[in-house]
């Protein structure tokens, strides 16, 4: 915006004001807009040619919430608080247009005014908490005495965003528009001229009982799982029943300072930023994704099934294929059962999943897929069965048809070598279930062309996934790493530690599921076939651990044999003296003396292993950026945001820490845990890893 432009402007509509902001892309309610709000609400209100004023934002939405320029930087005065409290004490009715996105700040300048309206499919929220934030101008304070405690408590512990219908139900705004929203808005403000104005921060709030409340409250913090800022919104939403607005507002906004500090409020402010670094993929700034109407998927299993799912949830039509007539009605049903069950828990109509089973089409000829824009295989994970695969697919699908492969280990290259144009395959890297879980590991192969990754890219962001840039290695970005982490997760056990420690010290730091008990979820069996592959290869003055083979051995491949790591009573782990016997075992054939371990120092060594691996795949152009590491593990493992992933994690153990860390690591573990030049390198300089500010 030039600095001529004003963001903010007052034009007068007969005896209304309309003040208008218009700060785009998002309308962010940066300082300036701030000081020209507070400025157009006191100009309009010493106007005794002004009778009435009406709120309302340029472009496609109103304010979407603040300006990120701002944030980790010193507040600038205005605040957003005083602007809202200044729009609520005005002496003149003031009616707020919402339309597009009001979050946020945007949905608290709304709530200090005195009348809302919202133009239809308008979404309102307070979605601070994703950030490691509470609302700071008002938002906990003022919408619980328009909707009530139990609705604002759930809104702003979650974040949530709400479409206008619900609420207005709620009672949060007071009408949705069908005409002119500006209009409606100048109308409404005429007709509250003559009318006692309601504030909302004079509303009394409706009690409720100590036992709710508490309920409600250990609601949000099991939610939570150790999340700081959702507890914290949950509790000043609570107490707006026994403070006035002012006061509720003060304890807000310090809550909202204190936590802007803390690691948590940092690591989710660095995983919002990443996202959008993440989308920035250099060499493609000016290719272009073709457009793509059918999408082929090869294979209908678990992950061929939850692909299927994705892609008709976003709109194409797919063509799946399966081996044979028999696999291919299983297939139709697996597709049709996760559309069920999104029916039955209400997330989906009958009629839009009906819609989309229209859209698919399934059979077991490969010939199907001619009229295929892309085609994604999901089948086993071997080389000579997707390189025959390959082959076949390129003499059947058009020219300029893209042929990705799903692999989560396998060289794309190699996959891509006897397809007649290699330029248009790529690795597209879906996490089980494929249709929830939000990572895809879109990989640039050696001969993909510019066009081909753009469109992967595009596919992605369409069923709303986030794409994540890999180049070519073994088990790509996350799987690589975590290769390093499952091996530090055995050392422990070899020198001290029981599954079951290990899992406890990390689900209690905030991760949903401890690493043993999400190695026997995927399954022992999937690494031990890869340990299989690399066996002939392994470096023997390389650390190695036998204990995972020998379950493997033993028929013990996790949940889905009732055993691994643990066994498995009703679907729920228990600790299996059998795996402690073979561990103890391990330890003695070693002559390692086992000792006990903490929380930090678990913590610390498999952070330290993700890191120092995560420095080579930058060293190597695997991965462009150490944050894209970050949302990799947050997206694709489990990771909670709150915690930044594996980097930042690293940077906030010190690396100087992690550098010593890995040191033990090479004289006790062997070659493959050398310290990264990388990561040597910004220790020396006082840099991050990736070496950026």
């Amino acid at each position: 915006m030039s600095e001529n432009v004003q963001p903010v402007t007052m034009q007068q509509r007969g005896d209304i004001a309309i003040i208008t902001i218009d700060n785009p892309p998002v309308n962010a309610t940066s300082q300036a807009v701030r000081a020209g709000l507070l400025a157009a609400i006191e100009g309009a209100d010493g106007d005794a040619r002004i009778a009435a004023i009406v709120i309302c934002c340029a472009g496609r939405t109103f304010t979407a919430g603040g300006d990120i320029r701002e944030f980790g930087k010193p507040p600038l005065l205005p605040m957003l608080f005083d602007t809202c409290a200044r729009i609520e004490a005005c002496s003149k009715p003031v009616v707020c247009a919402y339309h597009g996105t009001a979050l946020g700040g945007g949905f608290e300048i709304g709530l200090a005014s005195h009348v809302r309206l919202a133009a239809p499919g308008t979404q309102l929220g307070l979605p601070e908490v994703k950030l490691g934030l509470v609302p700071g101008a008002g938002g906990t304070q003022r919408l619980p005495r328009l909707i009530g405690i139990p609705a604002a408590l759930e809104l702003a512990a979650t974040g949530r965003f709400m479409k206008a219908e619900e609420a207005l139900k709620l009672g949060a705004i007071d009408t949705i528009v069908e005409g002119d929203l500006l209009e409606c808005a100048v109308d409404a403000a005429h007709a509250a001229i003559e009318k006692p104005m309601r504030r909302s921060g004079e509303l009394p709030v409706i009690a409720i009982g100590a036992e709710q409340a508490q309920e409600l409250l250990n609601g949000v913090k099991r939610k939570a799982r150790g999340q700081e800022a959702p507890v914290i919104a949950a509790q000043l939403v609570l107490e707006s029943a026994s403070r006035t607005t002012p006061q509720g507002v003060v304890r807000e906004r310090q809550e909202f300072n204190r936590l802007m500090e803390t690691q948590q409020g940092r690591a989710m402010r660095h995983i919002f930023f990443a996202e959008r670094e993440a989308a920035r993929i250099p060499g493609l700034e000016n290719a272009t994704a073709k457009d793509v109407k059918i999408a082929g998927v090869v294979g209908a299993g678990t992950m061929g099934a939850g692909i299927s799912v994705a892609l008709l949830d976003a709109g194409y039509n797919v063509v799946v294929v399966e081996q044979n007539a028999e696999a291919a009605e299983r297939g139709r049903s697996r597709i049709a059962s996760i559309f069920e069950r999104n029916v039955a828990s209400g997330r989906l109509s009958e009629q839009a999943m009906t819609e989309r089973m229209q859209r698919l089409s399934i059979g077991c000829d490969l010939m199907a897929f001619t009229p295929c824009d892309i085609v994604i295989e999901a089948v086993f994970d071997d080389l000579d069965v997707k390189r025959t695969l390959f082959s076949q697919l390129s003499a059947i699908v058009r020219d300029d048809c893209i042929l990705a492969t799903n692999t989560s280990y396998l060289d794309p290259n190699a996959i891509a070598r006897d397809t007649s144009n290699p330029e248009r395959v790529a690795g597209m890297h879906f996490f089980a279930p494929a249709n929830i879980m939000r990572l895809v590991e879109t990989v640039r192969a050696q001969h993909t062309s510019a066009q081909t990754l753009a469109t992967a890219l595009a596919i992605a962001k369409k069923l709303r996934k986030l794409p994540i840039y890999s180049g070519v290695c073994e088990g790509f970005i996350g799987n690589r790493l975590y290769s390093y982490y499952r091996r530090q997760c055995e050392f422990m056990l070899e020198e001290g530690a029981l599954p079951h420690e290990i899992d406890r010290a990390m689900e209690d730091w905030g991760l949903p599921m401890g690493p043993f008990r999400a190695f026997d979820l995927s399954g022992l069996d999937i690494a031990w076939a890869l340990r299989k592959r690399q066996a002939a290869t392994r470096d023997p003055a390389n650390r190695y651990s036998h204990i995972s083979d020998r379950l493997c051995e033993m028929g013990r491949f996790g949940q889905k044999t009732q055993a691994g790591w643990y066994k498995y009573q009703n679907g729920k782990p228990v600790a299996d003296d059998m795996t402690t016997k073979i561990i103890l075992e391990a330890s003695r054939e070693k002559n390692i003396a086992r000792r006990s371990f903490g929380a930090d120092e678990i913590r610390l060594r498999l952070v330290t292993a993700l890191a120092n691996e995560g420095a080579r795949a930058l060293e190597e152009g695997i991965t462009l950026r150490a944050s894209d590491i970050d949302l990799v593990y947050i997206n694709g493992y489990g990771w909670p945001a709150w915690l930044g992933g594996p980097m930042f994690q690293a940077s906030e153990f010190g690396l100087p820490r992690i550098l010593e860390e890995v040191q033990k690591m090479h004289a006790r573990d062997g070659s493959e845990f050398t310290p990264a030049p990388l990561l040597v390198q910004a220790v020396k300089h006082g840099k991050p890893i990736d070496g950026s500010a």
